[in-house]
C-alpha cells in the first residue's frame, strides 16, 4: 500500500520525485523518504509525520545534491514497524551504497533476517524490508550487477512485493521487480522511469510497461530490460495509457479536496461506464469482457468476490444477478474465500471486483477461482492492473482516476458496471428478451441525471449535519438492495469521520442491536425499496428516542417518520435505487468529517490501493 517512485537520466531528479511522490502520497502517508545518487555516494532523507510527510520530506531535503540524475522515492503505509523515521524508506545496506524501497509484505523476513544478522549484517528498523537490501548487498559483494543481485535476492523471498533500489556504484542503473504488487516502468528519450502507479509517469515518458510477476527490470536512461526469475529476457507488456489519466486529472480542479470533486465527478463516471453498450441490433454489448457467450450460457453459479465498498458494489449486483439472470449469486469477502474450502468449478462464474485491480485480498480470490477451473471476470477501474491481465474477461468502469482514500465515484461505477454484467447474463442465457434488457439498458441511461439531483440536494444534508453534531454513534438500516446502502453508509462514516457507525439489515435490528438505541444514538435509515416493512423498523428506533433520519425517494410518505428527511429522486426500477441512494450517505459523512477537522482525503491508518493481506 505504499508508493514508489525511480528515476534515472533526468535532470531534476528531486523535483521528479518529489512530484511523483505528492501523485502517490493516496497510496499511504505516514512517512516518506528519498535516495540520490551523488557521484560515487548516496544521499538520503526520511520524515514521518503520519499526515503531511511528503511536505516535510520537502522542507528536509533543502541541502539536496544538485545535479543528481538517479534517484527513487516512496512514501509508505505503515505494516511492519510503526511509522517512525527509521522504519522509512529507503533503507540502506551495510556499506550505504546500496538504496531500495519496497511496497507489500516480505513474509519470511523473521527466518531470513537471523542468518543476515549472523553473518555480520545490522538492522536498523523494525521493517521486513530491510533484509532484501542486505539480501541484495550479498549478491552485490559476490561480483553481481545491480539488476542481476536483485534477481537472485528476490529468488529468496517469500510473499508480495515490488521492489526498487539503486547503487552509488551504478549510477546510471535503477533495478526493479515485482510479484503481486503493482510496478510500472517507463521510457523517454534519455529517460528511465518506474512507479507503482500510472499517475506518477504520465507526462514524463513516451513508453510505458506493466511488469508481470517475477519479472525484474534493468531501467537505463532511454532503455528498458527486462528478465524473469531465472534470468532469461522478456518483452515487457506495453501500456496504453488512457488519455483520461493526465496531470490535470489528478488534481482538484477547483474543490477544497479530492473527495468533494470525486463526488461531484460521479454523474460523469455512470456516463462513461455505459458508453456504447448497445449494438447496432440493440442488444447488450460488452466489448471488452472476452469470455465466450457459450461459456456465460453454461454457468450455474456466479460468485463475486471483493472488498469494503467493492464487496457493497457486489452485494447490489447478487439482487440484479438473480432477479434477471435467475442465477444463484453469492457474494464473499475476498480474504476469507480462498481460507476455505469454496465450492468452484468450470460453470461457476467468479466475479473479482476492485477499483485498483491490485487489491491482494481480491487478486489471490480469483487465483484460487482459476486454480478450480472457474472462468473470472474482474471489474476493475485501471486498464492495465494486474487483475485485467490474468482474469479471463474484464468489464471496466470509466470512472477516471480516484485519488481520495474513501471510494466514491468508483463504488457507482462498480454497481452500474456490475448490473450491466447481470444484463448481459440475462441476455445471453435467455431469461430476458431483447425488449426486457432494452428496458432495463434505457433505465440505467437515466442514472446519471438522477445522480446530478440527488447532488443539488446538498444543502439538505448540510442542515442534517449541523443537527447531529456532537453525535457519536450511528446505526444504519436498510431491507433488500437498501442493506448494502446502509453497509456503505457506515462504512464511509468510519473512513472519515471516525465516529461509531454500524450497518445492519434493518429486520434484524430487533435481533440484538436494539438494546443499544438510546436517546444520543442516531439512526439513519434507507427506506426503499421496502418501504412498509422499514416503517416498522423504524418506529421501534423512534420508540427508544434515536434521533432518525430517513432517506426516502420524492412523493413517499414520512409523516411521523423520523426527525429529519433526505429526499432523493426516484428511480423507476427499485434495483437501480443504490446508485441514487447512497449519494446522499457520501455527503453526509463527508459534511460531518468536516465539521470534525478531518482530513477527507487522507484518513487516517488507510491507504487507497491495499495490496498486502
Amino acid at each position: 500500500m505504499c508508493g514508489i517512485i525511480g528515476v534515472t537520466g533526468t535532470d531534476g531528479a528531486l523535483d521528479v520525485i518529489f512530484e511523483g511522490l505528492r501523485r502517490l502520497e493516496y497510496r499511504g502517508y505516514d512517512s516518506a523518504g528519498v535516495a540520490l545518487v551523488d557521484g560515487a555516494t548516496l544521499w538520503r532523507r526520511r520524515a514521518a509525520d503520519g499526515t503531511h510527510s511528503v511536505d516535510d520530506l520537502v522542507q528536509t531535503a533543502g541541502a539536496a545534491p544538485g545535479g543528481a540524475t538517479t534517484g527513487i522515492g516512496h512514501t509508505r503505509w505503515a505494516t511492519h514497524g510503526g511509522p517512525t523515521p527509521e522504519n522509512a524508506h529507503p533503507h540502506l545496506d551495510c556499506t550505504g551504497q546500496l538504496a531500495l524501497v519496497h511496497n507489500g509484505i516480505i513474509e519470511n523476513h523473521a527466518e531470513l533476517r537471523v542468518p543476515l544478522e549472523g553473518r555480520g549484517h545490522v538492522f536498523r528498523s523494525q521493517t521486513d524490508t530491510e533484509v532484501l537490501v542486505h539480501l541484495v548487498e550479498e549478491e552485490l559483494a559476490a561480483g553481481a550487477g545491480l539488476a542481476e543481485a536483485l534477481r537472485r535476492a528476490l529468488g529468496a523471498v517469500r510473499g508480495a512485493f515490488s521492489v526498487v533500489v539503486v547503487s552509488a556504484n551504478e549510477p546510471d542503473v535503477v533495478a526493479a521487480g515485482r510479484r503481486s504488487v503493482p510496478l510500472l516502468a517507463a521510457v523517454g528519450e534519455g529517460t528511465g522511469l518506474v512507479a507503482s502507479d500510472i499517475s506518477a509517469l504520465v507526462g514524463r515518458a513516451e513508453r510505458y510497461f506493466a511488469l508481470e510477476d517475477d519479472q525484474v527490470a534493468e531501467v537505463r536512461p532511454g532503455s528498458l530490460r527486462v528478465v524473469d526469475l531465472a534470468g532469461g529476457p522478456v518483452e515487457p507488456t506495453a501500456v496504453v495509457v488512457d488519455p483520461a489519466w493526465d496531470v490535470e486529472a489528478a488534481q482538484k480542479a477547483g474543490f477544497d479536496d479530492f473527495m468533494t470533486k470525486e463526488i461531484h465527478e460521479q454523474p460523469r463516471a455512470v456516463a462513461d461506464t455505459l458508453l456504447d453498450r448497445r449494438g447496432p441490433d440493440g442488444a447488450l454489448v460488452i466489448d471488452e469482457l472476452r469470455v465466450p457467450v457459450d461459456d456465460l450460457r453454461a454457468v450455474d453459479k456466479v460468485v463475486v468476490v471483493a472488498c469494503g465498498s467493492s464487496y457493497h458494489a457486489g452485494m447490489v449486483a447478487k439482487y440484479a444477478i438473480e432477479r434477471w439472470a435467475r442465477l444463484p449469486a453469492e457474494v464473499e469477502i475476498a480474504s476469507e474465500l480462498r481460507y476455505r474450502d469454496p465450492v468452484l468449478h468450470e460453470r461457476t462464474l467468479v466475479v473479482g471486483v476492485s477499483q485498483s485491480g491490485e487489491t491482494l485480498d481480491t487478486l489471490e480470490a480469483l487465483r484460487e477461482a482459476r486454480r478450480s477451473g472457474a472462468p473470472t471476470v474482474i471489474v476493475s477501474n485501471v486498464v492495465h492492473a494486474t487483475m485485467a491481465r490474468e482474469a479471463d474477461g474484464v468489464l471496466y468502469t470509466r470512472a477516471g482516476p480516484e485519488v481520495s482514500v474513501a471510494s466514491t465515484k468508483c463504488h457507482l461505477a462498480q454497481i452500474v458496471a456490475l448490473d450491466l454484467l447481470a444484463l448481459v447474463l440475462a441476455q445471453w442465457r435467455g431469461t430476458m428478451g431483447p425488449a426486457a434488457v432494452g428496458a432495463e439498458l434505457d433505465r440505467l441511461q437515466r442514472l446519471p441525471a438522477l445522480v446530478e439531483d440527488a447532488l443539488g440536494r446538498a444543502k439538505d444534508v448540510d442542515a442534517v449535519a449541523d443537527a447531529l453534531a456532537g453525535a457519536r454513534d450511528y446505526f444504519f438500516l436498510g431491507r433488500h438492495v437498501g442493506f448494502p446502502v446502509a453497509l456503505e453508509g457506515a462504512l464511509k462514516l468510519k473512513e472519515i469521520s471516525y465516529l461509531r457507525a454500524e450497518g445492519y439489515p434493518a429486520g434484524e435490528l430487533k435481533h440484538g442491536p436494539l438494546a443499544l438505541v438510546e436517546p444520543g444514538v442516531v439512526v439513519v435509515a434507507v427506506l426503499e425499496p421496502l418501504q412498509d416493512k422499514m416503517r416498522s423498523n423504524i418506529a421501534e428506533a423512534v420508540a427508544r428516542g434515536a434521533t432518525v433520519v430517513v432517506v426516502a425517494p420524492d412523493g413517499a410518505d414520512v409523516a411521523g417518520l423520523g426527525d429529519h428527511v433526505l429526499r432523493v429522486p426516484r428511480v423507476d426500477d427499485p434495483i437501480l435505487a443504490p446508485v441514487v441512494t447512497v449519494v446522499p450517505l457520501q455527503l453526509l459523512a463527508y459534511a460531518l468529517a468536516r465539521r470534525l477537522g478531518n482530513d477527507v482525503d487522507r484518513p487516517r491508518n488507510l491507504a487507497k490501493t491495499v495490496t498486502v493481506e
